[in-house]
């Protein structure tokens, strides 16, 4: 019995099913592994897609950036032209407003120099002047002064008789070197000037050396006293009347104490028109 069963097994015949399912198992297998690859490809080309599309959003931005900065540089450098056209426009002016300044300048430092040594000439003059005089003229100003003791009597603003003569004969001494052709177009202004000691309340005593100044004013524009009508003329455009009260005393030499007949006191001086030539050198320097 053992032998016929053997026997049947030998001839039963081979099955083929099976070897078919490993087969499509198989496949099926590769077509998974086919199909994961695929998609890892397909998602690693999604990633380097997206990637490479952030990179190119990246230099959008940065040209639209350079872009706008090339832009922001040429309307600055329209800016600085048009600003360069109109500095050196405003240079321009500045050196021919640099080069009138200069002429000006030039024309005042030519008449100042004109007038440069006129004082002491003038100064030179009084004294030769009154080189045989008791009167004294001041070697720093030109002036003279006369004492309001010998001219008034006390708290008085009328002249003497004795002053009278006195002015008469040294008015026209001092007025002839001023007026004279050579000094006469320097001058800009002869002043006759009051004084007072420091007795009695300011006010009083200005009206005191006013009324004294005057009264020698008044003296000097009498044709009566020696001037020449023309003398008399060119006087009056240049006549400056002041009273300065005790504003301005005079001191006991090497003292504070004030020598109250010193103070009593008429001057007589000249303002040159150099003064207002140094104020025109400084205007027109300020405005250099």
């Amino acid at each position: 019995m053992r032998n016929s069963r053997r026997g049947r097994d030998v001839f039963k015949e081979p099955s083929y099913w099976q070897s078919y399912s490993d087969m499509m198992a198989a496949l099926l297998l590769i077509f998974i592994l086919i199909i994961a690859v695929t998609l890892g490809i397909y998602q690693r080309k999604t990633a380097d897609l997206e990637d490479a599309q952030a990179q190119l959003n990246a230099t959008r931005l940065e040209l639209e950036e350079a872009e706008k900065e090339r832009q922001d540089s040429l309307v600055k450098l329209q800016d600085a032209y048009a600003k360069a056209v109109m500095t050196e426009d405003e240079l321009k002016a500045a050196y021919a407003a640099i080069d009138e300044a200069q002429t000006e300048l030039d024309a005042a430092r030519s008449e100042l120099q004109d007038i440069v040594g006129i004082r002491t000439d003038i100064i030179g003059e009084l004294q030769s002047k009154f080189s045989n005089s008791t009167m004294q003229v001041d070697p720093q100003t030109g002036s003279i002064t006369f004492s309001s003791d010998v001219l008034f009597r006390y708290n008085s603003a009328t002249l003497t008789g004795d002053s009278r003569a006195t002015l008469k004969s040294v008015i026209p001494m001092y007025l002839d070197v001023l007026l004279q052709d050579s000094f006469r177009p320097y001058i800009a202004e002869i002043i006759i000037e009051g004084h007072t000691d420091t007795d009695g309340d300011y006010q009083s005593n200005m009206t005191l050396s006013y009324n004294r100044a005057n009264s020698v004013a008044r003296f000097c524009l009498n044709s009566a006293n020696g001037l020449t009508g023309e003398q008399i003329a060119l006087l009056e455009q240049l006549l400056t009347v002041n009273g300065r009260s005790y504003s301005d005393p005079i001191y006991k030499e090497n003292t504070d104490q004030v020598d109250m007949a010193a103070s009593r006191r008429v001057e007589i001086k000249f303002r040159l028109k150099e003064d207002e030539m140094i104020e025109k050198i400084t205007e027109v320097l300020n405005q250099s």
